[in-house]
């Protein structure tokens, strides 16, 4: 948070007049947005931006100042909920230009950077205990009513958990009052405004607008895009790296709840800024009919339920690839493809091949993808050794992981490590006694570097072929979804990852 705050003012020092300031870059530039016109001309078109983009706010009466109400980020998690909000407030540089500040307000449910102490007490609670009896009394009229379902007194027959996720979502004005909670100025949703309105305050006086407003990319077969869409805090340094037909490597810790929400929030901010994402991931290939049924779909029970069928999900070792947080991701970006944006995901692993084999078949089918959308931004997802570009490993110096055989082939590759910062994550890891793989959570070390998401690239690729990393924070451990109940039950049972039980080698590539 302290390094967000002097990149705030940062910002303020490097502020520069006019509309020159690099029109088509949204990332964090570090310089403001200037209107050329004055305040009072201004603030009528920042008030419509919000209508249209379906923000509901209230006004400082005589003021330029607005606050959005809440809203629930794209996707509403079944991890963890965030929420964001807009503080809004027009500043005036001089009596003819002006400028806006809006502060980003988010609240989430996750825990990870609460304050200590505030965890439930699992103990006697006054409104937990004799509901049902008291709820009977009140029935006889024997007792006095107490205060309605969504209030303290009530939730009859509520457990302690149940109250506990109750109390962690949004109703109302103070309704989300704990767990994790970040205050920053948002110069990408200051430029996004400016990009929107400025085309027009410079249309009125017969001038040739200086700008275009950024077209989200439209799914070919969507009738519409939404005007806005809530995609998270920003990802630092994310949208530089977004190029047409380039491919984006990102090698995990496989297992937490922080990476599958990177590629989503990712995924969000590319297409929301004009550029059409597919997602690859490392799951196998012939689930890739059943994902892509899943993403056009309603997302109703059944659909979810028909995914949830595949039996990966349900891998006798599974090393966090069949996670919760990686369900969830799948329905996070079917939400976007229903909003029309355009979303596609792909599958690559061959599980049944071992070895170079099998970094040539994961190569080969990513290769396919990629040439056959030369528009398309591939983010594509792996275990980290998968993802290099060096030649060579400790146990075979002459092993060509995916990412050196995509490089040898295409234009545009970016491999990414991933950095986080400590926590846990749901691994499987050798057990030295049994000689067999122990799944579960485990410890994970990391770097402290904040709280907030960003890539991070150097000047020259590190000694495993690593252009840079792309860090998540504080890392969390996803159980596997079928331990949350997300399948069907007697579903088939059978695992497709043969290769991971049978060989410590391909367990290896994955940290």
């Amino acid at each position: 948070m302290r390094s967000m705050l002097k990149m705030g003012w940062l910002a303020l020092l490097l502020a520069v007049v006019g509309c020159a300031a690099r029109p088509q870059d949204w990332d964090l530039t570090g310089r403001e947005a200037i209107y050329d016109r004055p305040l009072e001309e201004v603030w009528p078109s920042v008030r419509q931006y919000f209508v249209d983009a379906k923000l509901s706010f209230r006004e400082a009466p005589g003021s330029p100042v607005l606050q959005t109400e809440w809203k629930e980020e794209f996707g509403g998690s079944k991890v963890s909920g965030y929420w964001h909000r807009y503080l809004v407030l027009g500043k005036r540089e001089t009596p003819t230009k002006s400028k806006l500040w809006i502060i980003r307000v988010t609240r989430s449910a996750n825990k990870a950077l609460s304050a200590p102490g505030k965890e439930l007490e699992w103990g006697v609670s006054r409104s937990m205990g004799n509901d049902a009896q008291r709820r009977q009394d009140q029935l006889a009229g024997i007792a006095p009513p107490t205060g309605g379902w969504e209030s303290l007194e009530g939730g009859f027959g509520l457990s302690a958990e149940d109250g506990e996720d109750r109390f962690s979502m949004p109703r109302g004005e103070n309704a989300i009052v704990a767990e994790s909670a970040h205050g920053t100025r948002d110069l990408n949703m200051e430029w996004r405004v400016f990009h929107a309105i400025a085309p027009g305050l410079a249309s009125k006086e017969g001038a040739t607008p200086r700008v275009t407003v950024q077209p989200v990319a439209k799914a070919p077969e969507a009738r519409s895009a939404p005007a806005f869409t809530e995609c998270g805090t920003p990802i630092i340094g994310l949208k530089a790296q977004a190029k047409a037909g380039g491919v984006l490597l990102l090698g995990e810790l496989h297992g937490t709840q922080e990476v599958p929400r990177f590629i989503a929030q990712a995924t969000c901010q590319l297409t929301v800024a004009g550029t059409p994402v597919s997602v690859g991931l490392e799951l196998p290939v012939d689930n890739q009919a059943r994902i892509t049924t899943f993403l056009r779909s309603q997302g109703t029970e059944e659909d979810w339920l028909r995914l949830m069928e595949a039996p990966f999900w349900r891998s006798p070792y599974p090393d966090g690839r069949g996670s919760e947080a990686v369900a969830n991701m799948l329905e996070q970006l079917r939400q976007l493809r229903a909003q029309g944006l355009d979303v596609a995901v792909f599958v690559y692993d061959h599980p049944r091949l071992n070895g170079q084999p099998r970094e040539q078949a994961l190569a080969t089918t990513v290769l396919k993808q990629v040439e056959a959308g030369p528009a398309r931004f591939h983010l594509v997802l792996s275990g980290n050794i998968h993802s290099r570009t060096a030649k060579g490993l400790p146990w075979d110096p002459q092993y060509q992981p995916m990412g050196r055989l995509l490089a040898a082939r295409l234009k545009h590759v970016v491999a990414l490590d991933v950095a986080y910062d400590s926590g846990s994550a749901w691994i499987c890891a050798p057990d030295e006694r049994s000689r067999k793989l122990d799944c579960g959570v485990k410890e994970a070390k990391g770097k402290d570097n904040g709280d907030r998401f960003f890539v991070h690239v150097w000047d020259s690729p590190n000694k495993d072929g690593y252009h840079g990393v792309f860090y998540v924070g504080r890392v969390s451990a996803s159980a596997p979804a079928i331990s949350k109940g997300l399948g069907r039950p007697g579903a088939d049972d059978n695992s497709v990852f043969p290769s991971d039980a049978d060989s410590g080698a391909v367990v290896s590539l994955r940290r």
